[in-house]
């Protein structure tokens, strides 16, 4: 991980069109200023991860229940030849 200490106002640039910049120090907060292109997704590492893990939850939940279908899927055949 790369650390470089900033100070109000001052810059770090990433690539060529990403600019984050220290707007206001206030007690144990930092604010930031991130400007970048839009088809950069920008997420706070904590609503990034609980997304992550309810899409996650979610995708499993659903290929349980195609699996609890497809696995009733023989005794619909078979019901519906006869």
């Amino acid at each position: 991980m790369l650390i470089l200490a900033r100070k109000q106002d001052e810059s770090i640039i990433i690539g060529d069109d990403i600019q984050v910049k220290v707007i206001r120090v206030q007690g144990n907060q930092v604010h930031l200023g991130i400007s970048a292109p839009r088809s950069v997704t920008v997420h706070r590492q904590e609503i990034y991860e609980q997304a992550k893990s309810e899409n996650l939850k979610a995708a499993h939940g659903k290929s349980t229940e195609l699996k609890d279908r497809l696995g009733a899927l023989p005794s619909l055949m078979q019901a519906r030849t006869k």
